[in-house]
C-alpha cells in the first residue's frame, strides 16, 4: 500500500473520524503532571490547580473488560 493508497473511500474515512469524534464527546481521560488529578472530560483542559501540562488519552482507547 502506498501512502497515497487508503483501506478506506473518502466517505467511508469522514464516517470513521466521525465515529471517533462522537466517542471523544464527555470521555477524554486527563491526568494533571503536576498534581496528579485524574478526571474525566471532553476534551483536554487545564487542572484544578491551574497546570497546563495535562495528559489526555481519549477514553475509546481502553478496553471494556
Amino acid at each position: 500500500m502506498t501512502e497515497s493508497s487508503s483501506y478506506f473511500t473518502p466517505d467511508e474515512l469522514r464516517q470513521w473520524q466521525f465515529g471517533l469524534q462522537q466517542a471523544n464527546l464527555n470521555n477524554v481521560l486527563c491526568h494533571c503532571r503536576r498534581c496528579d488529578h485524574t478526571w474525566v472530560a471532553s476534551a483536554a483542559e487545564p487542572c484544578r490547580c491551574g497546570s497546563k501540562g495535562i495528559e489526555a488519552i481519549p477514553c475509546w482507547q481502553f478496553p471494556d473488560d
